[in-house]
């Protein structure tokens, strides 16, 4: 196995994210998100330790399907990603106050017109010298929807659709608008852009119709590293055409693994070098020195868990209330294809489990959420890092906490020695003040997306 190409930290600005209900636990600091010191700490607590990103997540709605419809109550009263704050606006400070770690933000395509989102991320591109992502999501709540000027969401393929026509204007605005030279700074000529290199994108489409050109001279990276985490196959077509990096999430590799393979596939089939695209593993560690003191750390973590914040939470990330199923009834055996595919595969990865009912589920889920929870010394821990890489074929992994910091700081102090030793893990960044993208690939003036991406063609270049 190589080393791992990338591992990014997962967060939201709000409290718990994939832990619903551990920000009551003593050490945990995720209710300080509406501190910018908490940022900048945690920013500069990560770069020490060389991580490539922080990615954030996002929601514009909450989650209210369970005990629904429309019962925003469990989510409020736990805690479960409510309130979050909007992700892009705490980037600058902890950008300002390090060199060179990266940070992905998720932005969703259906509700924000594609010129002004270009706008805010060619800023905070600017702005942070080149280290910004843009994780592009369609959205999947129906609370987001009813706040935002519609009565649900777009059907499913048609945001899809609609996304694929933004990206296609976002191209033109970052990387056709202006020329690579076209900011000149002539003072003399009092000439500040020579506006021969700058020109309207006129792009006439089904959903759109920008005529540009962007308001934004050209950033360091252009086109923020993209990112996505659709498994549809809408949304496998998607990232195979656009992502660069791509979140994956299950309880095994087994579970994820065919989704890498077709993805990789596809993308191969669209001309582009299918290792060009990094795969990135949702995953929870708890760690300890040995395996009782892991084990202990994570019973005690699991008492602190809200199940009223997990089902919420599994309720909005697929739509099914569980409140209509008896505290002891057997999932695997309900009407509900959905529901039974779901534990079946949670079911796999935890073979221990006698009967899955609804709060097995929610106790599942309450440390770690949607991804794996490794419980284990540091070597336990890596070897189920290398497993994954070996079974799915990820690049890296999404580190979510249980506890924030106190996740991390175990990662750094504890796991991140163990994988160094193994030659996993890089000693330092690839490139000292590079862009997020150039550290992604590990190649210095790789500011731009590669050739092999479809956009890269939309490069207005110097003559």
């Amino acid at each position: 196995m190589g080393k791992l190409t990338s591992t990014p930290i997962s967060h939201q600005s709000g409290s718990g994210h994939q832990s619903p209900g551990l920000w009551r636990h003593p050490n945990d600091q995720s209710a300080r998100f509406n501190d910018v010191d908490h940022w900048i700490d945690l920013a500069k607590l990560l770069e020490s330790a060389k991580f490539h990103g922080i990615f954030i997540a996002d929601v514009l709605g909450g989650y209210d399907v369970y005990g629904g419809p429309r019962n925003l109550d469990p989510a409020i009263r736990s805690g479960a990603q409510w309130p979050v704050n909007e992700p892009l606006a705490i980037v600058p400070p902890m950008a300002a106050a390090t060199r060179n770690i990266g940070f992905g933000v998720t932005v969703a395509t259906t509700y924000e017109q594609p010129y002004h989102l270009a706008r805010r991320l060619s800023t905070v591109d600017h702005l942070t010298k080149g280290r910004v992502g843009w994780n592009i999501v369609t959205g999947y709540l129906d609370s987001a929807a009813r706040n935002l000027g519609h009565t649900e969401q777009p059907e499913h393929d048609e945001r899809y659709a609609i996304a694929e026509e933004y990206l296609e204007v976002m191209y033109k605005l970052f990387e056709s608008s202006w020329r690579d030279d076209a900011v000149v700074l002539d003072e003399k000529a009092a000439v500040y852009t020579d506006p021969t290199r700058v020109r309207e994108i006129n792009h006439t489409g089904k959903y759109y119709n920008v005529p540009g050109p962007h308001i934004c001279q050209p950033s360091r990276q252009r086109t923020p590293v993209l990112m996505q985490a659709g498994t549809s196959k809408a949304g496998k077509t998607f990232a195979a055409k656009h992502a660069e990096a791509i979140f994956v999430a299950g309880h095994s590799p087994s579970v994820i693994a065919k989704n890498v393979a077709e993805v990789r596939a596809l993308a191969k089939e669209l001309g582009r070098s299918p290792q060009n695209i990094k795969f990135l593993a949702l995953i929870c560690p708890v760690i300890g020195r040995t395996a009782e003191e892991a084990q202990k750390k994570f019973e005690e973590y699991s008492s602190y868990g809200s199940i009223e914040g997990a089902l919420a939470l599994f309720g909005g990330w697929t739509g099914i209330d569980l409140a209509k199923y008896s505290d002891d009834e057997e999932l695997r055996h309900v009407e509900s294809n959905a529901i039974r595919s779901a534990v079946e595969a949670w079911s796999k990865s935890a073979p221990g489990v006698d009967k899955w009912t609804k709060l097995t589920v929610a106790k599942h889920i309450t440390v770690g959420g949607l991804g794996a929870t490794v419980v284990g010394t540091p070597a336990q821990v890596a070897d189920e890092f290398e497993r994954w890489v070996e079974e799915a074929d990820v690049d890296g992994f999404n580190i979510a906490y249980a506890i924030k910091p106190g996740t991390f700081e175990d990662v750094i102090e504890l796991l991140v020695p163990e994988l160094r030793a193994r030659g996993l893990f890089w000693d330092d960044y690839a490139v000292q003040v590079g862009t997020y993208r150039e550290n992604l690939y590990k190649r210095p003036g790789q500011s731009g997306l590669l050739p092999d991406h479809p956009a890269s063609g939309y490069r207005w270049k110097a003559d």
